[in-house]
């Protein structure tokens, strides 16, 4: 008996599993409809099919908060053999997620396990944010699963932006947006025109409503490129800002304008509880033997820079929110927005009138036309001193007093002013505040070329190599330095290194070395060939494949010059043509000649920018031909 009903269950649960199953594989159309998106977008392996995601308003009247929900529904497609993906949404303390589900083509729930926990990131020391996601196989092409999600935010401040792309390509999408009448609310659109994206907005006076119907059509998956510009430069995106509500009469303001936004983070600023006293004995000692304003100013801004660890931390309000200074300072460790006011306040017991600062860096598009939550995304203390304002960035760590990082440069800034604001811009430096420069004197010496070597670096130059150096163990700073002036190459040896300060953030930092070059001459018959070059700077800047903008990390003047002795009873045969470009936006100079007793040759390179340009890279990709073209060729000297 035991068995029969044993062979029952199999039976009945063998049935169930076929009738959940059935009509899951692809259809002849999905399989054909999947080889034709993956002819088109051949790095990716899925596809969303269709869209829909819908955005309504709610009002919570006792807390006077707007809320949103925000409802997605996708049918995603395998558009390779197989794939296997991640699918995710994250919330925070200001927002959960209520649903979050997929199905099989036939509307049978798949069950995947949905995994729900706090979000790690290497950037990110503690934040409230969590992550739901699941790992979804797809076994053939052409399978497809239904995914629905639903999320509410429990204040609209919070819901800053909508973004029309995904990481997937998006065939057909629908953006409904819609806003009742109590609540005035302002669509900022950006990136739109170069997509298929259409707008319709319509009235319905029976519910009282607004919609904003976006069509979104073949929009390519985002890319994830290196050293590209912010996602709100490159992709179709909306912001959502909520001006006002009225309820029973009686308007409330929201984010009406920059005063609005400025208010609210004074309200933040105003409920910390600052404890000078814990400061005053570390800044009587930072001042007392200093000889200048100035130099009280720098003793303070780089002890900051120098010994509190920036930790990233977003938690809640907390995210916005700076720490008080006395936490900072017992810690030894703050965010952006701690080390800020930490700066301004121990600034403000030396006596100086500093303040806190809000800002959005290079990272992001937007200014502070906009009052919205995500035009800024740091903090940084304001000094004003003799009828200038200096910007104080303590997590910039070997920044010099007066110099700004190119993250920072030519953005607006938020500055605290009482109950009222001013906006600024950080100054914007030029190429050459950021000089490099390169010198080597060699002589031949049988196959290899020996000599003496000179680097030095100013403003970023000079602050990257700094923070790149002293973020190495001790015991592992000489080797680092070693590989760092060789290129990693082992046939350049390295001796003899005599280098200024290595943590002075000021002036020119300095690097003299011996140098040994092997396998750089040959000799045949009475010819010597040379492979001068050895540093070949920019080679590898091949953007043939690249779609986006390169952002160099500063704008970048490089100069080398290398001299290379004559032996006696030789003469010059051959040297390397020459180069000169000059475009609005870069300049490459390359040019080698005999001087005497000497060849002489120089390299000059200028990003005035610090940006390629992806209109750019046709004609740069032939420029890296001509200038790689210089660098394989050989110098030929013969006997007189």
């Amino acid at each position: 008996m035991r068995i029969k009903l044993l062979l029952l269950t199999v039976f009945l649960q063998v049935t169930n599993l076929t009738t959940a199953q059935k009509n899951i594989d692809p259809t002849p159309e999905d399989i054909t409809l999947a080889k034709s998106l993956r002819e088109k977008n051949d790095k990716s392996d899925v596809a969303i099919i269709n869209s829909k995601e819908n955005i309504s308003f709610g009002l919570n009247s006792k807390e006077g908060k707007v809320t949103v929900n925000h409802a997605i529904n996708e049918k995603l497609m395998n558009i390779n053999h197989r794939a296997d993906i991640q699918k995710f949404e994250f919330y925070d303390s200001q927002s959960e997620i209520e649903s979050f589900d997929f199905k099989f083509r036939n509307d049978k729930k798949a069950t995947f396990f949905v995994k729900d926990e706090f979000y790690k990131s290497d950037e990110l020391f503690y934040n409230d944010a969590r992550v739901k996601y699941a790992n979804i196989d797809f076994p053939v092409q052409g399978y497809t699963y239904n995914y629905s999600m639903e999320k509410k935010y429990k204040d609209v401040k919070y819901f800053t932006s909508l973004y029309f792309n995904d990481e997937y390509p998006v065939i057909n999408k629908q953006v409904i947006i819609e806003v009742p009448n109590w609540l005035e609310l302002e669509i900022k659109e950006f990136n739109l025109k170069n997509f298929n994206i259409t707008l319709n907005k319509t009235t319905d006076s029976k519910n009282n409503t607004t919609k904003y119907v976006y069509t979104i059509e073949n929009i390519p998956a985002g890319l994830n490129e290196k050293n590209a510009p912010g996602p709100s430069y490159l992709y179709p995106h909306i912001l959502i800002i909520a001006k006002s509500y009225t309820k029973d009469g009686k308007k409330s303001t929201l984010f009406n304008a920059t005063e609005d936004l400025y208010k609210w983070y004074k309200s933040l600023v105003d409920t910390m509880k600052e404890n000078p006293e814990v400061l005053k004995e570390k800044v009587a000692e930072l001042t007392q033997n200093a000889k200048s304003d100035e130099e009280k100013i720098k003793n303070i801004y780089y002890w900051v820079q120098d010994n509190i660890r920036y930790i990233a931390f977003e938690d809640g309000i907390a995210g916005f929110k700076p720490d008080e200074s006395q936490n900072v300072f017992q810690k030894r460790y703050g965010d952006c927005k701690g080390m800020a006011n930490l700066t301004k306040q121990m600034l403000k017991l030396a006596g100086f009138d500093a303040r806190l600062t809000w800002i959005g860096t290079k990272r992001i598009a937007y200014d502070y036309s906009i009052p919205s939550l995500s035009v800024d995304n740091h903090m940084i203390c304001t000094l004003f001193h003799k009828g200038k304002k200096y910007f104080l960035d303590g997590t910039e760590k070997y920044n010099a007093f007066g110099e700004y990082a190119e993250r920072i440069q030519g953005k607006e800034v938020l500055i605290e002013n009482g109950d009222t604001f001013i906006v600024d811009k950080v100054p914007v430096g030029s190429p050459a505040s950021n000089t490099e420069t390169f010198t080597s004197v060699l002589k031949i010496d049988n196959e290899s070329l020996i000599g003496k070597t000179n680097t030095t670096f100013v403003g970023e130059s000079r602050a990257s190599f700094l923070y790149g150096f002293n973020n190495v163990r001790n015991n592992n700073k000489e080797t680092a330095l070693n590989n760092y002036l060789s290129d990693g190459d082992k046939n350049n040896k390295i001796s003899n290194i005599k280098t200024s300060d290595l943590a002075n953030r000021e002036g020119k930092l300095v690097i003299d070395y011996d140098i040994r070059l092997d396998n750089k001459v040959s000799a045949f018959d009475n010819d010597i060939y040379i492979d001068l070059d050895f540093k070949r700077e920019f080679s590898k800047l091949d953007l043939k494949e690249r779609k986006n903008d390169f952002e160099f990390p500063f704008k970048e003047l490089y100069n080398a010059t290398i001299k290379l002795e004559i032996p006696a009873g030789y003469k010059v045969a051959k040297l390397p043509e020459s180069l000169s470009i000059s475009t609005g936006n870069y300049k490459v100079s390359i040019n080698c000649q005999q001087v005497g007793n000497e060849i002489v040759y120089t390299k000059n390179f200028e990003f005035q920018n610090g940006v390629l340009k992806s209109n750019e890279f046709a004609d740069w990709n032939v420029v890296l031909a001509k200038i790689n073209k210089i660098y394989n060729e050989q110098i030929t000297l013969t006997k007189s």
